[in-house]
């Protein structure tokens, strides 16, 4: 039986953007709002979420779970040292689980969903392995973090394409027709593929107008939640209507825009102690932009924020404090 915990994925397009550690400060500042909450390491092949949440890396967890086929993944949650916290380690020291197969994926993915909690936050891979991207399809709503700067902008925007291709791909397992359609496009050279989902969708609507409008819907379901990491100055939030350009006329997708968090020296300061940043530094600009994003999830996790951007701006502009 499944709970009725909110799965919250979050994935970056690229390593080095604060995924884990947002991971682990998200989960602490939920659990501190009295929410029970559990912080998943799925990040197969290279966890690291323990040292974020200030835990050493000694427990089994998802490998062990996967290599004993047997077993409950309830009883491998390690409590992490905060009230209504519950880490669930990843690989541990268990090798090769970067490529784990598709029945383990789907049984893992299963039994995730009945863990007792109100909020599962799951620390994804970074990059745009099937791994990172069938988890990031768990719930349908997920975050992605990225910088403000234009490269890390765009391999969010790669991974994005990756997503929504590969779940494109998996809808129509069972339709030869469109698969095979779908297999020579991905086989096309480089300077020949499609740009672009909207064009992907113009193209095989002309023999395939039902799968057109599949492909339509796949992208109409996505919640799609993006928080800037390592702001310096509320003016880098301008890229956002070129986000909304590019994500609405190549990628056919809306984001809501639920964070931007200023750099801190707090942060590297915290990562080297391993300590998690809202227990040593409670009261950093980082850990407040934190607890506003929980505060935003809390609130508005389930539904579209009207003018997503334009708050965000507003809120950095008030949060600025230059140093």
């Amino acid at each position: 039986m499944e709970s009725n915990a909110t799965i919250i994925p979050i994935a970056a397009g690229k390593g080095g953007v604060g995924k884990s550690f947002l991971t682990a400060n998200l989960a602490i500042a939920l659990a501190q709002s009295g929410h029970r909450t559990i912080a998943v390491d799925m990040d197969l092949g290279g966890s690291n979420l323990h040292s974020f949440l200030g835990m050493p890396n000694k427990y089994p967890g998802i490998g062990d779970y996967l290599q004993a086929k047997s077993g409950s993944l309830e009883t491998l949650l390690v409590p992490a040292g905060v009230d209504n916290l519950w880490f669930l380690p990843g690989d541990g020291k268990t090798p090769f689980m970067a490529n784990i197969q598709f029945a383990q994926k789907i049984k893992l993915v299963n039994h995730i969903r009945k863990l007792p909690a109100d909020y599962i936050l799951m620390d994804l891979g970074a990059g745009s392995s099937y791994n990172t991207l069938d988890f990031f399809a768990i719930s349908g709503k997920g975050i992605v973090i990225t910088t403000p700067e234009p490269p890390a902008i765009m391999n969010m925007l790669v991974f994005l394409k990756n997503f929504l291709l590969r779940n494109i791909s998996r809808s129509f397992s069972n339709d030869h027709s469109v698969t095979n359609f779908l297999r020579e496009f991905y086989k096309r050279p480089m300077e020949g593929q499609m740009s672009s989902i909207s064009s992907l969708k113009e193209e095989i609507a002309l023999e395939y107008p039902n799968a057109a409008r599949t492909i339509s819907k796949i992208c109409n379901r996505q919640g799609l939640r993006i928080i800037f990491n390592f702001g310096e100055h509320p003016d880098e939030l301008s890229v956002t209507p070129q986000i909304d350009k590019r994500l609405d006329t190549v990628l056919c997708l809306a984001a809501d825009y639920f964070g931007f968090l200023y750099y801190d020296p707090t942060v590297r300061q915290a990562t080297r102690n391993q300590t998690p940043l809202l227990l040593e530094f409670p009261e950093s600009d980082t850990a407040k932009n934190i607890y506003q994003i929980t505060k935003r999830i809390e609130k508005y996790w389930d539904v579209q924020v009207e003018d997503s951007a334009a708050r965000l701006a507003a809120g950095a502009r008030e949060a600025y404090n230059p140093k």
